[in-house]
């Protein structure tokens, strides 16, 4: 349960990081408060850490297995997001990349 749960808080993590980074270029009101996607970022960075936290530990105190995971959920989260919020189209190259990210998630979850 703790290793869905870290894994969900990263997952969140990642959706805010990226309304915070890719956000203003989609809305206006963003690029003209650009005050909000700063303080987004404080409630973000505490959604990461807590994720991070649950997953080192869950690791036994590895920080590979968080970074690994987390970098590639966000590989899944950009993609899904440039796709259905940006219209961009996942080509041959991205779609691999996605791929890829699922299976590094599955090999860090799985493989022992």
């Amino acid at each position: 349960m703790k290793l869905i749960y870290g894994i969900l808080l990263i997952t969140l993590g990642q959706i805010l990081s990226f309304i915070q980074l890719q956000g203003y270029l989609k809305y206006d009101y963003l690029k003209n408060n650009l005050w909000i996607p700063i303080l987004l970022g404080i409630p973000t960075s505490a959604i990461f850490i807590y994720g991070i936290k649950i997953l080192t530990k869950y690791y036994n105190g590895e920080l590979w297995p968080s970074r690994i995971i987390g970098f590639s959920i966000g590989t899944l989260v950009f993609g899904i997001l440039s796709y259905y919020l940006f219209k961009e189209q996942i080509n041959i190259k991205t779609a691999i990349c996605i791929i890829l990210s699922v299976v590094i998630i599955l090999v860090q979850l799985f493989w022992e």
